[in-house]
This record gives C-alpha cells, structure tokens and sequence, in this order.
C-alpha cells in the first residue's frame, strides 16, 4: 500500500515531480515505477468522473523527452492506463506542447495527456505533466489526483497501446504555420536562412531536422539534437549560462542568422542574433511583445512579477501596449492572461523571464517551438524588407545590475515565516518613506530613485528571493544595504547571503 502523504510530496505545483533513479548521494528514489502507476490509473479516474463516461470511452496519449528513466515509466503509465481498458497512444519521444496537442490534433483527438518529463532538472528525476483539452491541470487537480492514486488499482493487463507518431504530427504544424506565417507559395520558404539549434541532448532536436531542414534552412553548426538523459553537454535550460554560451558560440562560429536553445521538453527557449546578442528573459518578452503589437495594438502583456522597469517602458512606452506584472509560475502568468481575455482585456501573451510563453492564438500553450517560429516568421519578414529581428528592440534598455539573492527559512513553518517577513519588510520600508510599487500581485517591490528590489516567497521552496536592479553601475551599493536594515533581526529568517553579496 503506498502512503497518500509519501504521494502528495510529489505534488510540485501543477506537475509531478521526484527522484526517479539512483545516482545522486543522498537523494532516495520516490518516484517509483508503482507511484506512476498509481498516479496514472488515478489520472484515468479522475478524467473519466469529469467526462461522465467510462474509461473504456476514454483515450489518453502518453510521452516522454530524453530522461533515462523515460521508457521504463512511460511502459508503467501505458500499462496502468490500460489496465483499466482506457485506449492509450504511445508517443514515444515527444516534446510537452506537442503532448497537449494530441488532445487538439484530428487524427489523435485525445481526451489526456501525460508528458513524461521533469523540465531541465538533473538527470536522476523525472515527473509528470497532464493536459486536457482545457489545457494544463491546476495544482486543485494534482492534488485531487494524487489523492485517488492512494487507493488500490487493478493489476491485471488490460487494452494495448496503439503506436503514435504524434512529434511528426507537430512538426508538420509547424511547418504549415512558417508556410502561412511568411505567405509563400514556395515548398522551401527558409532557404538562404542559417539557423542553428542547441537541444541539450532533451528532445528538441526535431526542430533542426523535421521542421527547418524540409523548409530549405540550412542548420548546420546545430549542436546536441541526439537524445542523451545523461546531458553530457550543457543542462538544457535556457536559463543556464552555459547553454547560453554554448548557442551563442555557435551562432557566432557558424556565421548563423539565428540561433535557438531549448530546454529538455521544449516548452521554454531563447534566442542569439547574429552578433551574439542573447534574446531571453526581458528581451525575449520584448521581442514577442513587438512582434505581436501591430496585430493586437494597445493590448495587455501579462508577465511574471520580476521583469525590469526598462521593459515596462519599452512596452508601455515605445510599443504602446499595457505591462501586467503579475506572478511568478508560468501557470500563474497563463492563467492571468486567460481571466484578462474572458473579462475583455485583450491581451495575446503570457510570458515569464524563465523562458516560459504562452500565446492566446495558440490556446494559452507555453510552447518554445511555437515562439520560435513566430522569431523565424518575423526574421524572414524583416529580411525581405531589409531589415534583422534586431531592429524590433532597438530601442529596449537594459538595467546596469542585477543580482537575485534566496534567504533560507529556518522555522518549521515557512508560510507563516513569509507573510510575517513581508509585512515587517513593508512596513519598515514606509516609516523610511521608501515607495511600495501598487499593484503588486506578489510580495513587496520597493522604488528606488537607483532601481528596485522585490522581495517575495518561493513558489515551492522554504525560501524568500530577493531581486535587485539597478540603473547605473554602483546602485546596488545603494540599494542592498538599505535591504539589509529592512530585514534585521526577522525571526525565523536567514539574511546572512545577503552581508555575503
């Protein structure tokens, strides 16, 4: 009998996330091969209550990127889907926006999904994501499943798995959309375009060889696009500096109009121009935010809480759109865009500084393909009329410093912790007549005349981050020490990273 509390650890937001090998000294595995049965036969469950019908009516497609233990836990999540004679597409190796869109696909038209992937985490974990046709689950569902998978499932074999060649399905999607979006009669509408790839060894490599090369593109100098759970590379996180080295290195060597980094599951990228320049975190959403304002002009650009105020001017001011800094979590971001759209607010993007964008024409999907084809359709444009990607950013500044520093919580109760921090952090900060940005969807973000700091609690973690900017060189000399008189003696919290910065 597996224990509800030992699953609902593995509850991480609106995933499924653990240690699924050995490998990593003092890591014990949690996410055994009978934790994913369970939580995938609960899966079917939960979905068959909320279509009214039986699981036999029921058909779910399952993937996986390039995790070591991907195959072993995909073949556990078919047979448990099967043993209660749910219909199961086996996808294979697959990307996660393409998982969500075998529930859109006519040729799949899968009532779920289950993405086998733990995102850019080392290589001893792995997880679960979910779709339906609404999209993602929420963390309610996750829970709510992880509570089903406690009971007992049935054991015996039930219906077989039908093969699915769902990541060429995608591809093609793809292509069809750079087809339409460059409004060519022409078979190859890349060629004379050099882009390079990076996939960490995750399972982005298609996007090289099943989307560009058949559009004429010449992608050689990509690099990483075989499959390899152990990343002997690079850790295929856009976030990471040596995975932004190592395209930018390649762009440069290779001379290459473009290059794209995915993370393993290809739901984040980012983007080097031709001179090196890096196109991610405030630049990528300033990128996407112009490509789209000609089309949705005055619109609202929904972000997470802890992007520059340069972008807010870029936005607000040069592209003439509305900035809605909300919350950290791409659920969070996709789910504010979501409410601001049903309520009237157009607004055609969700994006976080991780790499994470969801667009409304593409049913609110974080997809990193999706976002590359929209900079290779705007590239091509651009070429024609003379001009580079680059020139849609010109005007886009950037702060001086930044730093980002996690000060622990040392008591039992974090949340509690958290909430009392911020409110002595915002209350000291007004007695010093020390400006408190409004609206804030998350934590306390101070105005400085040198930049600004927000201090807010972790996602997931016993921990509260702080990020800091600054407009000139020396304003973080400014501004952390004022930081560190708002946060002494705070009970419970660990400020010493803080007088080590």
């Amino acid at each position: 009998m597996i224990d509800a509390n030992d699953l609902l650890k593995l509850q991480n937001g609106s995933d499924i996330r653990g240690v699924a090998m050995e490998g990593v000294q003092g890591e014990a595995v949690n996410l055994t091969s009978a934790a994913v049965a369970r939580i995938a036969a609960a899966f079917v469950r939960w979905l068959s209550r909320r279509a009214g019908t039986k699981p036999r009516d029921i058909t779910i497609a399952v993937g996986n990127d390039s995790r070591l233990t991907a195959d072993a836990l995909r073949h556990e999540t078919l047979a448990a889907i099967g043993s209660l004679n749910a219909r199961t597409l086996d996808c294979g190796l697959s990307s996660t926006p393409a998982m969500f869109m075998s529930t859109i696909f006519d040729e799949t038209k899968a009532d779920g999904a289950i993405m086998i992937t733990a995102s850019h985490l080392p290589f001893n974990r792995n997880g679960m994501k979910f779709f339906t046709r609404d999209g993602g689950l929420e963390k309610s569902d996750i829970k709510e499943i992880l509570i089903e998978a406690a009971k007992e499932r049935p054991e015996e074999e039930g219906r077989a798995s039908h093969p699915c060649a769902l990541i060429t399905r995608y591809a093609r999607f793809l292509r069809d959309m750079i087809r339409e979006g460059i409004g060519t009669n022409t078979s190859q509408p890349l060629k004379g375009m050099h882009i390079v790839v990076d996939a960490g060894n995750g399972a982005g490599g298609f996007f090289a060889t099943e989307v560009l090369t058949p559009l004429g593109a010449d992608v050689s100098g990509s690099q990483f696009l075989n499959p390899d759970g152990h990343f002997p590379n690079h850790v295929p996180n856009p976030e990471d500096k040596a995975a932004m080295d190592a395209i930018r290195d390649a762009v440069l060597k290779n001379k290459a109009d473009l290059g794209l980094v995915f993370d393993t599951d290809v739901d984040r990228m980012s983007a080097v121009l031709p001179d090196g320049t890096e196109i991610s975190r405030n630049a990528l959403i300033a990128m996407m935010a112009a490509i789209l304002a000609p089309d949705y002009p005055g619109s609202t650009i929904v972000t997470d809480s802890v992007t520059s105020d340069e972008l807010t001017d870029f936005l607000e001011n040069e592209l003439h759109l509305k900035h809605h800094r909300f919350q950290r979590g791409y659920k969070n971001v996709i789910n504010e865009c979501i409410r601001l759209n049903e309520s009237g607010v157009v607004s055609p993007l969700a994006i976080e500084t991780s790499g994470h964008g969801a667009l409304k024409e593409n049913h609110y999907l974080d997809d990193g393909a999706y976002l590359a084809v929209k900079l290779i359709i705007a590239s091509a444009k651009l070429k024609s009329e003379g001009r580079e990607l680059k020139d849609l950013i010109s005007k886009l500044k950037y702060p001086a410093e930044a730093r980002e520093i996690r000060f622990p919580i040392t008591a039992p109760d974090f949340h509690a912790v958290g909430d009392k921090a911020l409110k002595i952090f915002a209350d000291r900060a007004k007695a010093r007549g020390i400006k408190i940005a409004s609206p804030s969807y998350e934590g306390v973000r101070l105005v400085f005349d040198e930049g600004w700091a927000l201090l807010r609690m972790s996602l997931h973690d016993p921990n509260m981050p702080l990020n800091v900017e600054g407009r000139s060189v020396g304003s973080l000399s400014k501004i952390l020490p004022v930081i560190s008189e708002l946060l002494v003696d705070i009970e419970g919290l660990d400020v010493s990273p803080l007088r080590k910065s």
